[in-house]
């Protein structure tokens, strides 16, 4: 027995059921419903029909690369009727069946779940947009008087601390910082008279030597009238 497919929609046509055309040049050409046919005579393309197995793979709605489709393929070669091997090739088959629709199911979930995430953004922006009208006005006064009770609270406690003064501890870094800014200008002036003290011994030895120099002078020239 032999199952063929619908030319239009590609689901399964059982010996027995179905429509069936023969063209001029002897093509045949199967049908499983009168939908189907009239299809065919309309000269419909079955990639643009919706409810196709090749609009749906064309959409990629359903599996189209798998291993598993590579078993299901016309062979017209006679084969020799053996037992064994007729028991192993239906134990393949119910196999095969098996793995492909759970592929099929795994690429039709996977693929759901996809949707499922665009349409979780869809309605998030849907919501977003019309949140005047589901939300109602009063739905925030609670948090608000809450917010404004504690920022009278705050505004309360910087007051109360700006009218009571600095803290003993702010105080008492104050007065370091002066005292340390006052021994700091005692140490600076302290070098500043050393500096100028350097500076009169400086001056004191230049004039000695300047002095000394002029009576050289006054020595040679007091030598020089004495020999004339």
């Amino acid at each position: 027995m032999r199952i063929e497919r619908c030319y239009f929609c590609s689901s399964k046509v059982y010996p027995g059921h179905g429509i069936q055309f023969v063209r001029n040049d002897s093509k045949v050409f199967r049908f499983c419903r009168p939908r189907c046919h009239k299809g065919f005579k309309r000269k419909r393309n079955p990639r643009n029909v919706r409810w196709t197995k090749s609009f749906r793979k064309a959409a990629g709605k359903e599996l189209t690369v798998d291993p598993s489709f590579e078993f299901e393929k016309r062979r017209n070669v006679p084969v020799k009727y053996n037992r064994e091997l007729w028991q192993k090739t239906m134990d393949a088959m119910k196999r095969v069946v098996e793995i492909k629709t759970k592929r099929e199911g795994k690429f039709v979930m996977d693929r759901l779940l996809k949707s499922q995430e665009h349409q979780r953004v869809h309605d998030i922006v849907e919501v977003r947009k019309g949140m005047s009208l589901i939300r109602s006005p009063a739905a925030g006064l609670k948090r608000k008087k809450l917010m404004d009770e504690e920022e009278m609270e705050l505004e309360e406690e910087v007051k109360e601390r700006v009218a009571a003064g600095p803290s003993g501890k702010k105080v008492e870094a104050k007065k370091k910082k002066i005292v340390e800014e006052v021994t700091m200008s005692d140490d600076e002036m302290k070098i500043e008279e050393d500096d100028s003290d350097d500076d009169v011994d400086n001056d004191s030895d230049d004039s000695d030597e300047n002095d000394g120099g002029g009576d050289s002078d006054d020595d040679d020239s007091d030598g020089d009238d004495n020999d004339e």
